[in-house]
C-alpha cells in the first residue's frame, strides 16, 4: 500500500524567534556565535537575525516564538545520498566481516548490482515508501536540504523511477533536495564487457531525456578501478557540460585515479570521498572552488585505513563538507549528527569545521550556498533548536539523537522541543 503523504501542513514560523543562542558561524564564515539572540520569520523567509536587544521596532509587535536559550544553527544539509533503492544488504556486511573485501564482494555479483537489481523490481510507488522512513529520520535531526543520487537503475526507465521519487520525497516533505543523475554507477548486468556501449547510452540517450524532463540537478560518476575509467568519466562530463548541468565525482576512494584533477578541470561542485587524493588533486581542487566531502560513515563500515589528506585539505583552503552517503552497501547511516562525531574521532575535523561540514561547505557542494547553510536575510528560513549548552555538544555525543525543532522552509516543521509555538 502507497504511503499517504500530502502537502506540509506544518504551522508557519513567522514571527519573532527570541531567546536563542546563535552558535558561531551560523551567520557566516568567521562570525561570532550570539549569547542572547532573535531571528525575525517574514513570509517564510529570514527579515532579520542579531542580538536581542537590537531587533529593530517594527519587528517588537510581531508574534513571538519561545526559544528557551536553545543552540541556533543552519538547517543541516546532507550533501551525498544514496536514499532511493529497493533491499538492503546485510549479507555483504557480514561477508566483509569474514575478510572479503569490497572489490571481491563487487567482483562475487554483490555490491552495487545487487541493488540495482532489487531497486528494478520495485514500482515507483513501492520506492517511494522505502523511502519515506529514512529521509524521515534525517529529517527529525534537523536536515533541511538534501541530495539523493540515482545509480541505482542503470536504464532510463529505472533511472528515470528513482529520480522521480526524489523529487516526489521533497514536495511530500517540504524539504530541498537536489537530485544528482549517478548512471555511471556501474556497468549493468546486460552490458557485461561492454562498457563504452553503456557510457555511450547514457550520455546520448539517458542525460538527455532525464534532463529535458527537469529530473537531473548535477551529474556524478563513480570513477574508480571497478567503476568507470577516467576516460569514460570526461566522456559523461561532456554530455552533462553540453547540457548546462554541474557535476560532482566520487573520487580516489580506493586508489587515486586523478579523478579529482579532471572534476576540477570541469569546475565540479565536489569531489567525494577522497581518501587517496593527491597534492595535485588538492591544488585543481583548491583553484576550481571544489568541495572536498568526507564520508566517514562509508570509511568506518568498511573498516578503511586510509585516511583522507585533512591536513593538506585544511593547509589548502579547500572547503571541507561532511555527509553520510547514506547507501545500502558502504554506509548505512541515518544521523548526520553522528556523522560531524565520526568526523572530528576519525578524521580530527575541530567542531567549527564539522560544523561548517554539515552547514555551509555542504550547501555548496550542491551548488546551494546563496540559499541555505547559513542564517542570512532574504533566505529561506531553515535553521534548527538544539536542546545543548553548547555547539560542541553536537559532534560530543554519541548516538545521542537530539530532541531539536526545526524550522524547514519557513515552517516548524519538528517540534522536538516542545516549543511555545506563538504568543501574543
Amino acid at each position: 500500500m502507497t504511503t499517504s503523504i500530502t502537502a506540509p501542513t506544518w504551522p508557519s514560523a513567522d514571527g519573532l524567534w527570541h531567546h536563542l543562542h546563535l552558535a558561531p558561524e551560523a551567520l557566516g564564515a568567521g562570525a561570532p556565535g550570539v549569547a542572547d539572540a532573535a531571528i525575525v520569520v517574514e513570509r517564510g523567509a529570514i527579515a532579520w537575525v542579531g542580538a536581542q536587544a537590537n531587533v529593530p521596532a517594527a519587528y517588537r509587535q510581531l508574534p513571538t516564538h519561545e526559544g528557551h536559550g536553545a543552540c541556533v544553527t543552519p538547517g543541516l544539509v546532507d550533501c551525498h545520498t544514496h536514499l532511493v533503492y529497493g533491499g538492503q544488504r546485510a549479507n555483504e556486511f557480514a561477508m566483509r566481516l569474514a575478510g572479503a573485501s569490497y572489490e571481491e564482494v563487487a567482483r562475487a555479483g554483490g555490491g552495487i548490482v545487487s541493488t540495482v537489481q532489487a531497486t528494478r523490481a520495485l514500482s515507483e510507488d513501492a520506492l517511494f515508501d522505502a523511502a519515506v522512513p529514512r529521509l524521515q529520520a534525517l529529517l527529525a535531526e534537523g536536515v533541511c536540504a538534501i541530495e539523493i543520487k540515482s545509480g541505482y537503475g542503470l536504464s532510463l526507465e529505472h533511472e528515470r523511477k528513482q529520480l522521480r521519487v526524489a523529487r516526489r520525497l521533497g514536495q511530500a516533505f517540504g524539504v530541498t533536495v537536489c537530485t544528482t543523475f549517478l548512471g555511471a554507477h556501474a556497468l549493468p548486468p546486460e552490458y557485461a564487457g561492454r562498457s563504452e556501449d553503456y557510457i555511450r547510452l547514457v550520455c546520448l540517450e539517458m542525460l538527455p531525456a532525464l534532463a529535458d524532463q527537469g529530473l537531473v540537478d548535477a551529474v556524478d560518476v563513480f570513477c574508480e578501478t571497478i567503476g568507470f575509467t577516467l576516460a569514460q568519466t570526461e566522456q559523461v562530463f561532456k554530455a552533462a557540460q553540453a547540457l548546462g548541468l554541474p557535476v560532482k565525482l566520487h573520487a580516489e576512494q580506493l586508489s587515486d585515479m586523478g579523478g579529482s584533477a579532471l572534476a576540477a578541470r570541469f569546475g565540479a561542485l565536489s569531489c567525494d570521498h577522497i581518501e587517496h587524493l593527491s597534492a595535485e588533486g588538492i591544488a585543481a581542487m583548491r583553484q576550481a572552488g571544489t568541495v572536498a566531502v568526507l564520508l566517514p560513515g562509508a570509511y568506518y563500515t568498511l573498516r578503511d585505513t586510509h585516511l583522507p589528506p585533512i591536513a593538506a585539505l585544511r593547509a589548502a583552503g579547500v572547503p571541507m563538507a561532511v555527509s553520510t552517503d547514506h547507501n545500502p552497501g558502504t554506509s548505512p547511516v541515518l544521523s548526520l549528527v553522528l556523522m560531524m562525531n565520526m568526523a572530528c574521532t576519525l578524521f580530527r575535523l575541530t567542531v567549527p569545521e564539522a560544523l561548517a561540514g554539515v552547514t555551509r561547505h555542504a550547501a555548496q557542494a550542491l551548488g546551494l550556498q546563496a540559499t541555505h547553510g547559513s542564517i542570512a536575510v532574504a533566505c529561506p528560513a531553515n535553521f534548527v533548536l538544539w536542546p545543548v549548552g553548547d555547539v560542541a555538544e553536537l559532534a560530543y555525543w554519541l548516538g545521542q539523537r537530539p530532541a531539536c525543532s526545526v524550522v524547514r522552509q519557513g515552517r516548524l516543521a519538528v517540534d522536538g522541543m516542545g516549543l511555545q509555538r506563538s504568543t501574543a
